[in-house]
C-alpha cells in the first residue's frame, strides 16, 4: 500500500510538474500572440478590403483631408493606447457617437467597415481604438476584453469630449464584442444608451476550453486551469472572472446580440448564454444565417445594417417614451 501511494505521489508530481509547464505555455500562446502591433497594420491593411472593397482607400483619403484623426491618451497601467476619430458625413445633423472595438489580434484597421456603416449611412460620428497589445497601442498581453473595459471608460469620455452627443452606442466584433459587454457592467454616463455585440464568448475560459477542444482536442482541465492561475499570479485576474455574462447580469442598457449560425470559433451556444445573462433592459437578437466567426456584416451586409438601423431606432423610442413617464 505505501509503494502504491507513493507511486501515486510521484505520478501527482510529474503531472502537476507538466500542467505548470503547460500553462505557462499556453497563458502566453494565448495572450502574447505574434504578429501584433505596427508590424501587423499593413497585414491588415488588406483585410479590412477584403471585408469591404475600398476601405483602406476611404480611411486613406479622410486622413489626408484632415477629416480623420489620431489621438492617444494613457489607459491601464500607464500604457499608451490609441484611437482613431472621424466625424458624421454631416456633423450638423451627426445622430449620435458610435465606438467600434475589434477583435483578437486585429486593430482599428480591420472593422473599417462597421465605422464606414456608422459614418457614412447612419450619420454617426466614430471612435475606433486599439486594444493594449494591438496595433498602435501599447502593452504587453491581450486582456481579452477584460481589463481593456477599463479603458473604454476612458474612451467614453473622450469620444463625448471630442463630439458632445447625447446618444453614443459600443459595437464591438468577437473580442471586441466581449469588450463591450464586460463595459456595459460598469458604472456608466448616462450618455452611453445602447450596445451591440457581434460573436463575442461568454467569458475568456468558456472561449479557451472551446478552442483547446477543437485545435488539440483536449478538456480544460489541467492545462486551462494551470494556465488561468499564471495569469491570475502575473495579471492579475482569472479566465472564469473576465466573464461577460457575469457583466451582463448589471447591464440595464439596451442591447443588440448578433452571432452566425455557422460560427464554430466562437460557438453558436454562447449566443444563448449571454442573451439569457442580460435580465434587465431591453434586448434583441439577430442570427445571421450561414455566418461563420466575425462574418455576419459580409454574409449579408443590408440585413446587417437593418437590423442594427432598427435596433438603434427602437432604443430612440424607447429613451423618448421614458420622457413622459
Amino acid at each position: 500500500m505505501r509503494k502504491i501511494l507513493r507511486a501515486a505521489a510521484v505520478l501527482m508530481a510529474v503531472i502537476s510538474l507538466n500542467s505548470c509547464f503547460v500553462g505557462k505555455y499556453m497563458c502566453n500562446y494565448a495572450l502574447k500572440f505574434t504578429p501584433h502591433g505596427i508590424e501587423d497594420i499593413e497585414r491588415t491593411r488588406h483585410k479590412a478590403d477584403s471585408l469591404l472593397p475600398g476601405s483602406t482607400a476611404w480611411y486613406d483619403a479622410l486622413k489626408a483631408a484632415g477629416t480623420l484623426k489620431d489621438t492617444t491618451i494613457v489607459g491601464y497601467q500607464d500604457a499608451r493606447i490609441h484611437a482613431c476619430y472621424v466625424p458624421a458625413a454631416d456633423p450638423a445633423a451627426a445622430q449620435g457617437t458610435a465606438i467600434v472595438v475589434h477583435g483578437y489580434s486585429d486593430n482599428h484597421f480591420v472593422f473599417l467597415y462597421l465605422v464606414r456603416m456608422y459614418r457614412d449611412e447612419f450619420n454617426y460620428n466614430v471612435l475606433f481604438p486599439d486594444l493594449q497589445y494591438h496595433g498602435y497601442s501599447e502593452g504587453d498581453y491581450s486582456h481579452m476584453g477584460w481589463y481593456d473595459r477599463l479603458d473604454m471608460l476612458k474612451w467614453i469620455e473622450v469620444a463625448h469630449g471630442i463630439f458632445q452627443d447625447d446618444f453614443m452606442v459600443l459595437h464591438g466584433v468577437s473580442m471586441g464584442a466581449a469588450t463591450v459587454m464586460m463595459t456595459s457592467g460598469e458604472t456608466l454616463p448616462e450618455y452611453v444608451r445602447a450596445f451591440v455585440e457581434d460573436c463575442g464568448y461568454s467569458s475568456v475560459w468558456d472561449q479557451f476550453a472551446a478552442n483547446l477542444k477543437q485545435s488539440f482536442h483536449m478538456p480544460p482541465f489541467p492545462i486551462l486551469t494551470s494556465a488561468s492561475i499564471v495569469c491570475k499570479k502575473r495579471y492579475g485576474w482569472s479566465f472564469k472572472e473576465a466573464s461577460c455574462v457575469d457583466q451582463l447580469a448589471k447591464c440595464d442598457r439596451p442591447m443588440l446580440f448578433i452571432h452566425g449560425d455557422a460560427d464554430d470559433f466562437v460557438p453558436f451556444s454562447h449566443l444563448q448564454k449571454n442573451f439569457d445573462a442580460k435580465k434587465n433592459g431591453y434586448k434583441d437578437m439577430w442570427v445571421a444565417e450561414g455566418a461563420v466567426h466575425a462574418n455576419a456584416f459580409a454574409k449579408h451586409p443590408e440585413e446587417y445594417k437593418r437590423k442594427v438601423a432598427g435596433f438603434l431606432e427602437t432604443v430612440r423610442n424607447i429613451l423618448e417614451a421614458d420622457k413622459y413617464l
